[in-house]
């Protein structure tokens, strides 16, 4: 969420994502020709992944909130906000787009009612509403700010409602619901610095109330998801230091598991797990699947970004191809496959009718797409 260290005129702070170990690796692949080649993670294989394109977005959207609702005939996909193909502050979008099944249509649905495009957002259904929270917006000069709103979007009317405000406006964030009335909001960052905050929104009562810290590095551009009371967080970028009187910011490598308490949905019981196999990955697509009992991740890039693809560092991110998740009843992750389509930069993975689902991202030439493609596993 920092801008890069010679952009000089932003209430945000401009500090430059260096790590060290990102300048060898990628000199080393420079000098060797091969930095376009998706990342290759270190998995023991199982199955295969199948991804079809099913449609494309009327437009080019990545960085969006995404979200699926099911009806008795099928399913609507839904993407709110994000960055258009330019990729610039004037590409930061309000737009909203619907891709229907069956059918495959793809059509733009209006703007969210804000005054400003917003990135980062993240969208969750619940009930028969779809709640967007926050996100945030991007000046000419650079200057990032992150939004406190709270939207119940009708997917019916089409019509939105405004909810109570985060407390601490968050983007970047984890999002998920549980017992079919909260939402949880796992850190994230907030105007000039990551927090480790988890905000819960009782949907209820409309209202907030704070649960137990996220334990880890705070960190923005994290993944995870939930089934039931558990829930687990991976990766992300995290304060690792400091250089020059300026703080350096790295990928974390590590995921947290959290089980939500029964009696008090305020008291979180937090167990560090292993890190996933292969490179820490940065905007993974990610969503708990009840049917299966896993959280599954899917793409990311390898080198943090601010919104453009293009490191901190000026290196450019490489996708990844692999859907893997963390399987609850064995307690390990596990590859589900690969799909031979690298992509990053996502909100969230959709589930439904027994695959997964995106709308939007980047490519692995940090190209944005609107694809909108459906992922099988292949026994």
């Amino acid at each position: 969420m920092m801008e890069v260290e010679n952009t000089v005129t932003a209430n945000k702070p401009m500090e430059k994502f260096f790590p060290v170990f990102a300048i060898l690796t990628y000199a080393a692949l420079a000098l060797a020709g091969c930095v376009q080649g998706p990342i290759v993670d270190e998995f023991a294989s199982r199955n295969g992944a199948y991804p079809r394109i099913i449609a494309a977005l009327p437009e080019p959207h990545t960085n969006n909130a995404v979200a699926v609702v099911a009806s008795d005939d099928g399913a609507s996909f839904w993407t709110f906000n994000g960055l258009g193909a330019g990729k610039s502050y004037q590409d930061v979008c309000k737009a909203v787009f619907v891709c229907k099944i069956p059918g495959g249509e793809c059509r733009a649905a209006g703007d969210v009612p804000v005054e400003a495009g917003r990135l980062a957002s993240i969208a969750v259904f619940l009930h028969d509403r779809i709640f967007l929270f926050g996100g945030y917006t991007v000046a000419e000069d650079g200057t990032e700010i992150s939004t406190p709103e709270v939207f119940a979007f009708n997917p019916e009317t089409e019509e939105y409602k405004r909810h109570a405000d985060m407390p601490t406006p968050v983007d970047d964030a984890v999002a998920f619901s549980y017992a079919n009335r909260y939402i949880y909001l796992v850190s994230g960052w907030h105007d000039d610095g990551n927090v480790s905050l988890v905000q819960v929104f009782d949907s209820w009562e409309d209202k907030w109330f704070a649960a137990s810290d996220y334990p880890g590095a705070p960190v923005f551009g994290h993944a995870g998801g939930a089934v039931g009371a558990k829930f687990i967080i991976a990766d992300g970028v995290a304060v690792v230091g400091e250089k020059d009187g300026r703080r350096q910011f790295g990928a974390v490598d590590g995921a947290w598991l959290g089980e939500i308490d029964a009696d008090d949905p305020a008291v979180i019981t937090w167990r560090e797990l292993p890190p996933h196999p292969g490179l820490p990955l940065y905007r993974m697509a990610a969503a708990g699947d009840p049917e299966n009992n896993r959280i599954v991740y899917y793409g990311g890039g390898d080198n943090p970004y601010n919104y453009n693809g293009v490191g901190y560092d000026g290196v450019p991110a490489r996708a990844s191809d692999i859907l893997f998740a963390f399987e609850l009843e064995t307690d390990q992750w596990v590859e589900l496959g690969r799909t031979g389509r690298a992509s990053m930069d996502h909100r969230g993975l959709m589930v439904w009718d027994g695959a997964y689902w995106t709308l939007g991202g980047m490519n692995n030439e940090a190209a944005v797409i609107g694809d909108f493609v459906r992922i099988d596993l292949v026994e």
